[in-house]
């Protein structure tokens, strides 16, 4: 009799871990399905109802066309007189390269601000063999019209023979900071 109990015992332990697995797998699901806002009530107001694009942490289900203009919307108030900006990334061989080259961008009013970010390590592929180097990364906050001109800049006071010029479109912020960029650099 001991066993018998032993054994249902331990099958109904058993099958509750089987039924508990697929709980959180369920619980996502029907998130997904029915959307955050269908299911508490208090969140119902500021989102979309009924589907999964309506949740504030699932962007990739989103459209892209929807995201930007909610983006867009977001950044800029009616009275807004920014105008297109930029980050750029440019990696440099040490510290003395790195101020030396953010001085000079700022001077020259190609960009606003330049954060530089020591103590990074690139891996890349360079005539054949892969390199390993402790660099510097500059990041430049500037319009986007002055991207070509940056761009020459960088490559006309760069230690690096191919130096990395990578720009990233600014979508969203804060208008006064996107106003200083533009005010900050040269037309």
């Amino acid at each position: 009799m001991a066993s018998t109990l032993r054994y249902r015992a331990s099958s109904i332990v058993s099958s509750a871990k089987l039924l508990r697995r697929p709980i959180p797998i369920v619980g996502a699901i029907c998130v997904l399905s029915f959307g955050l806002s269908n299911l508490c009530a208090s969140l119902s107001a500021p989102l979309k109802t009924g589907c999964a694009q309506s949740l504030p942490f699932c962007p990739l289900l989103r459209s892209t066309s929807e995201q930007s203009r909610s983006i867009h919307s977001r950044m800029t108030d009616s009275a807004s007189t920014t105008v297109p900006s930029i980050v750029v990334y440019v990696t440099v061989r040490n510290k003395e390269a790195g101020k030396k080259l953010a001085e000079s961008i700022v001077k020259e009013r190609l960009a606003a601000c330049v954060n530089r970010v020591p103590g990074i390590e690139s891996v890349y592929e360079w005539k054949g063999e892969i390199q390993t180097d402790s660099e510097e990364l500059l990041i430049i906050k500037t319009r986007e019209s002055l991207l070509g001109s940056l761009t020459e800049h960088v490559k006309a006071n760069h230690e690096y023979d191919l130096p990395e010029v990578i720009a990233l479109p600014i979508t969203g912020g804060n208008t006064q900071y996107l106003e200083w960029i533009k005010n900050s650099t040269r037309d």
